[in-house]
């Protein structure tokens, strides 16, 4: 059975041994990432691959607009925030889901497992790309406009614009870099034909 992979962002030794105290006594499916700000989590993002993020939302106060860019490139994991202060409903409602500090173990574990269950059934559920979509992320790669890929394709801009929203459902990720990276790893481009010279 593969091991499911919760990545932990929480600064407070105590908060993040209680949290791996209560997944540990779940079961042994579960490999846990310790990181300690939003640095270190995209560093872990890029080496691992990772099925949920537990993240105590002090880390992003006053650093929306990086966690937002963080994950729409990190590839459609489930963030769930991890409460254990008062905070503005605006910045909670980044969260795909909360534990609260008063949950009892089996709520978190219920969170954790709805989370972890719909992730796989968002995976089982994702088609992969088709030929022409295909066609359409490596040029977009490259930094064609909607027009040249067109152009090339011989296909209407309106049709690029449909494979390109394709593209971001099926793959679940929205930034250039993110698809770049999904790119790589799914073996549609290497990075000697995309390099900057």
């Amino acid at each position: 059975m593969k091991k499911i992979n919760i990545l932990i962002a929480e600064p407070f030794h105590v908060v993040f041994e209680g949290l791996k105290h209560i997944i540990s006594e779940a079961g042994k499916k579960y490999e846990l990432f310790r990181v300690m700000n939003l640095d270190e989590l995209q560093q872990l993002l890029l080496r691992e691959s990772v099925d949920l993020v537990l993240i105590n939302p002090v880390l992003i106060q006053n650093q929306e607009e990086q966690f937002n860019k963080l994950k729409s490139e990190a590839g459609g994991q489930a963030w769930i925030g991890v409460v254990n202060a008062n905070f503005v409903p605006r910045l909670l409602s980044l969260f795909d889901g909360l534990i609260q500090m008063t949950d009892f173990p089996n709520e978190i574990m219920a969170t954790v497992n709805k989370y972890v269950e719909s992730e796989k059934r968002s995976m089982e559920s994702t088609r992969v790309l088709s030929e022409r979509e295909v066609d359409v992320l490596k040029l977009l790669i490259r930094g064609y406009s909607n027009k040249e890929i067109g152009d090339k394709l011989n296909i209407s801009t309106h049709t690029v614009i449909t494979h390109r929203k394709n593209i971001s459902v099926k793959t679940g990720i929205k930034s250039l870099s993110g698809l770049t990276i999904y790119a790589v790893v799914q073996n549609l481009i290497s990075l000697d034909n995309y390099s900057q010279t």
